[in-house]
């Protein structure tokens, strides 16, 4: 394994543990910060908006037509980035439909007992949080592998949208981790389920390589790379802003995606200095 491969599986491994960040805050707050939240995941938002159609379509095309032609490289783009997107709409299809919440239980309720009581009565908290950790994972796989790729061909993009991606695994780790707290009591088991749901974005990384590796032409890699952007962009319009939205704060969270389209714009100028 070369040392670039290494350093871009390392990366993908530490935004996928960032769901045990998650979990850790669970245990620990006293309150849900819907504000830090709400900026946050709006952050991530729009570092992924950016470089997905300032950086990566644009190195994409670029590839792509010095393969196939310009005709014939920007249908292999177009192509590549609808794929991507359509590849997480079949993702999102077929998870269960309360799997990936837009808003997790707030970590409040750990210390609500008349709640508790009655969730454990209705004996949904445990398979609201396995389902979540599933689904979760599913979400990851391909995340990972998009992070892994662009990674391998600029580190320096690789790495904000890892930060982007750790960023939006904390509040995952909050959905794994409350309910399977509330149902067993057990922190041990929750933050390993947590943590288990992350893992699956390093597998994905590893996995889609070695399938990916034959084939990787210009043409091939150039269209993968669009299709990389299209998931960039289904997750931060469906998962990432209204989840920000969801915590209550709105304007936050657009402020937030603005801060994160000014700084992802940013180091990409002093990168290239």
């Amino acid at each position: 394994m070369s040392d670039d491969v290494l350093l871009a599986f390392l990366v993908t491994l530490a935004a996928g543990l960032a769901t045990g960040i998650g979990s850790v805050i669970a245990f620990v707050a006293k309150t849900t910060n819907r504000g830090f939240l709400s900026v946050a995941l709006g952050f991530s938002g729009g570092v992924m908006i950016y470089v997905s159609f300032m950086e990566i379509m644009p190195k994409a095309q670029v590839r792509l037509e010095a393969a196939e032609g310009p005709l014939e490289g920007y249908v292999w783009l177009t192509a590549g980035f609808l794929a991507g997107m359509l590849l997480m709409a079949i993702v999102d299809r077929v998870i269960p439909s309360f799997g990936h919440p837009h808003e997790p239980m707030p970590v409040e309720m750990l210390g609500n007992e008349a709640a508790r009581a009655e969730y454990l009565q209705q004996g949904t908290l445990k398979r609201m949080g396995v389902f979540t950790a599933l689904a979760i994972a599913i979400h990851n796989f391909p995340e990972g592998l998009a992070t892994f790729l662009v990674l391998l061909e600029d580190s320096s993009v690789g790495i904000a949208i890892a930060i982007a991606i750790a960023i939006h695994n904390i509040p995952e780790g909050i959905a794994v981790s409350v309910p399977l707290y509330y149902d067993t009591g057990k922190r041990g088991k929750a933050f390993l389920y947590s943590l288990g749901s992350g893992l699956a974005e390093p597998l994905g990384a590893i996995v889609g390589y070695l399938v990916l590796r034959p084939f990787l032409t210009d043409t091939w890699l150039g269209a993968i790379f669009a299709g990389v952007a299209g998931v960039m962009v289904f997750i931060s319009l469906d998962e990432l802003l209204p989840t920000a939205r969801a915590y209550g704060r709105p304007h936050l969270a657009i402020y937030g995606m603005m801060a994160g389209m000014a700084v992802m714009a940013a180091s990409l100028v002093l990168f290239k200095l």
